[in-house]
């Protein structure tokens, strides 16, 4: 008799109004192995993993147990039947110290009062089972993103956790951060647990999963596959449907002759940075790459107003500027910024499409008195739907509806609706399936081509390599060097590297412009 699994979902199905999110999915979860749950954005898997962990209950279906048939109707009945979930959003309260986290669902007490010492014990001890060095007293927001995904790991095995989901564990940690979570991950393997891993990595999946379960259109279209019998094309393949050709880099042209219309000249900022120098020219893209705490993020936010520059200046088209909000930047220099954090401050969740992308040009469209036609809010976000392929059920749909690369969308497309001419781009593809990170490519390298200055943030460096015409490096603070792209992998990844580690550059072949064309 063969041995039940792990976990088992039977002809899932989940409509939602105007949208049939699940239909007829299937999950097979093995004991002893990194299962990987693949699909675009919006094919289901937020959806699915909502199921399995009891935020949504199922219109059709089934879900087993160790075989056993299992209703799982709250989070806390999911934690109680052994299944855990590390969610993309952190899911603790960070005002309460890790022990009481990881304890939370059943605190320890003597009598009506909780028992503290038993708290530090039991976190003691799961954090062990980590190797995790990490005083039980510590308050949350002390802690890094990956301690936290792995406190949120501890919290699981307190709970005496059969199935771990993770849903996209490495969207936001470093690659040592990632590589420590994996260690952990490979240790929960070994104890005999199931493990479900959501990425859109493919190194990640190929590297670390034993098996895969494609979604396509809320459908399973691949199901518990051994992955060492596919290729990374073939996976690709089922995930959108079709072939997708190897990506094209245009043979981009860039007037290097002409006079840049953003420059930083020796500046330092209140948020630590030292002597940085940099130039963008119209329908150039500057990459900006460099390791996570580099201060890639925070200068971009200096040049915005939301650090302060102590030294050195700021030119925009060749004049000094003190720039000191957002709104300003985009006011008074047409710049604009689609920040790394979507869904805190790149878009209003709970508002339409349509609001969304008008907001930041309201005073253009208000009338007499500042009232705001809706008819010209929705002809402009129209517009941009079209031109972005923007997928909705509706302009008045919430934005906190859509998947991940069309929020994306939205988020780009509130600076193009306000004509910026000049574009900060912090980490365009976080979080966004193959098909539409290669849409955005397109959809960057055509506004460059339209003539936007793009300053571009990437902690990808196959992203940076395949976009950037050229390519700034950062590290502790303060830019390196710039090196001209190549698009050649091998040899822009030891340019930057060496440049990361000695500040020096390798030899690279001078990109193409119109001064060396």
């Amino acid at each position: 008799m063969s041995t039940p699994f792990a976990l088992e979902a039977r002809g899932l199905s989940k409509s939602f109004p105007g949208v049939k999110a699940l239909d007829q999915v299937n999950l097979a979860l093995a004991a002893g192995e990194v299962h990987a749950l693949m699909g675009e954005n919006g094919a289901g898997k937020s959806t699915l993993i909502k199921i399995l962990t009891g935020v949504h209950r199922p219109d059709e279906g089934s879900l087993l147990l160790a075989g056993e048939p299992v209703s799982i109707g709250s989070p806390m009945e999911a934690m109680e039947a052994g299944i855990g979930v590390v969610h993309q959003e952190r899911n603790v309260i960070r005002r309460f110290s890790v022990g009481e986290n990881i304890v939370m669902s059943r605190m320890p007490r003597k009598g009506l009062r909780v028992d503290w010492a038993a708290v530090r014990s039991e976190a003691r001890r799961c954090l062990a089972q980590l190797d995790l060095d990490l005083d039980p007293e510590t308050p949350m927001d002390r802690l890094s993103a990956a301690q936290i995904q792995l406190v949120e790991i501890a919290r699981g095995l307190y709970t005496e956790t059969s199935v771990l989901l993770l849903d996209e564990p490495t969207a936001s940690i470093t690659s040592n951060e990632a590589d420590r979570l994996f260690r952990v991950v490979d240790r929960l393997r070994d104890q005999g647990k199931a493990v479900v891993f959501v990425s859109h990595k493919l190194e990640e999946v190929f590297a670390h999963c034993d098996a895969v379960t494609v979604l396509r259109d809320g459908r399973s279209v691949m199901e518990a596959q051994r992955l060492a019998d596919h290729t990374r094309d073939e996976i690709v393949d089922v995930m959108v449907g079709r072939s997708l050709a190897a990506l094209q880099v245009p043979d981009r042209v860039i007037d290097l002759t002409a006079a840049p219309v953003l420059e930083l000249d020796g500046v330092s900022t209140s948020l630590g940075h030292r002597g940085v120098s940099l130039e963008v020219r119209p329908g150039e893209i500057l990459g900006l790459y460099g390791l996570v705490g580099a201060g890639r993020t925070e200068l971009a936010r200096a040049m915005l107003g939301l650090g302060r520059i102590t030294q050195g200046e700021l030119r925009v088209r060749g004049k000094a500027a003190t720039i000191r909000s957002v709104r300003q930047a985009l006011e008074n220099h047409r710049i604009g910024y689609v920040t790394e954090n979507r869904k805190e401050e790149g878009v209003f969740l709970e508002q339409s499409v349509t609001r969304n992308i008008a907001v930041t040009v309201w005073s253009t469209l208000a009338r007499a008195f500042g009232f705001v036609s809706g008819k010209g809010e929705q002809a402009l976000a129209g517009q941009y739907v079209t031109e972005l392929d923007i997928r909705i059920a509706g302009q008045y749909q919430n934005v906190g509806q859509l998947s991940g690369g069309n929020q994306q969308k939205v988020s780009l497309a509130k600076w193009l609706a306000a004509k910026t001419e000049i574009l900060i781009i912090d980490e365009p593809t976080v979080g966004i399936d193959v098909r539409t990170k290669r849409s955005f490519y397109d959809l960057i390298w055509r506004l460059a081509d339209e003539g936007l200055a793009i300053l571009l943030i990437s902690s990808d460096l196959a992203e940076m390599v395949t976009l950037a015409d050229r390519v700034a490096v950062m590290d502790r603070f303060t830019v390196t060097g710039t090196v001209d792209n190549t698009h050649d992998y091998d040899a822009m990844s030891q340019s930057i590297i060496r440049l990361i580690h000695t500040g020096t550059a390798a030899v690279a072949a001078p990109g193409r412009s119109k001064e060396n064309a």
